[in-house]
């Protein structure tokens, strides 16, 4: 577990003690495909580390449509954002499927908070992680508002090139808000 721990932190130096603490606090899970972390209506008080796998986050809406919100590969972090930090929910929106063999870190919510407040390199990491995936998501947002489903394919793949070897055609295609035939035609057009 310490290896992976030196792995999050990267050029962060860790001393014993913090390296220690840090390790007490987390738990080592492994996920099988189509395993869920998380289903909709599951009480959420835990982030995850992604060590290997692949893993997805997506939301079912009344007409029983899904729509994928995010991808976790390695060395990516994930949960329900809007059950874990909201005020209104404390329980999972969305469900978290492995779609690749995972091996994760977990930790709750509660022990982060501490090793946030008795470490500061963690609370460092944590806030660089936040403001990665805030960038990530606004810049998501504004795509789907101003690019074409081409434009977002071409971005996708260039953003993400790990991705798309570990998902299904649907799921790329919810994520980017179109249909599994839009997405084929988008294929065929940029391999002419």
């Amino acid at each position: 577990m310490e290896s992976i721990v030196l792995e999050i932190f990267g050029d962060n130096v860790l001393t014993k003690n913090e390296l220690k603490s840090i390790c007490e606090k987390l738990e080592k899970i492994k996920l099988k495909k189509k395993a869920f972390l998380l289903k909709a209506g599951d009480k959420v008080d835990c982030i995850h580390y992604v060590h290997s796998g692949c893993l997805r986050t997506y939301f079912i809406d009344l007409s029983g449509k899904e729509h994928t919100l995010q991808f976790a590969i390695k060395g990516w972090w994930i949960s329900d954002y809007i059950a874990l930090f909201g005020k209104e929910k404390t329980v999972s929106v969305s469900y978290i499927e492995c779609i690749k063999d995972a091996t994760l870190l977990k930790v709750s919510k509660k022990d982060f908070d501490v090793l946030c407040d008795e470490i500061p390199k963690t609370n460092r990491l944590y806030i660089q992680n936040l403001e990665s995936a805030f960038a990530a998501f606004q810049k998501r947002i504004l795509e789907s508002l101003t690019l074409s489903a081409k434009e977002r394919y071409i971005n996708f793949i260039n953003t993400y090139p790990n991705i798309e070897q570990n998902v299904k055609n649907y799921h790329i295609a919810s994520f980017l808000g179109i249909t599994t035939e839009s997405l084929s035609r988008i294929r065929k057009d940029i391999a002419k």
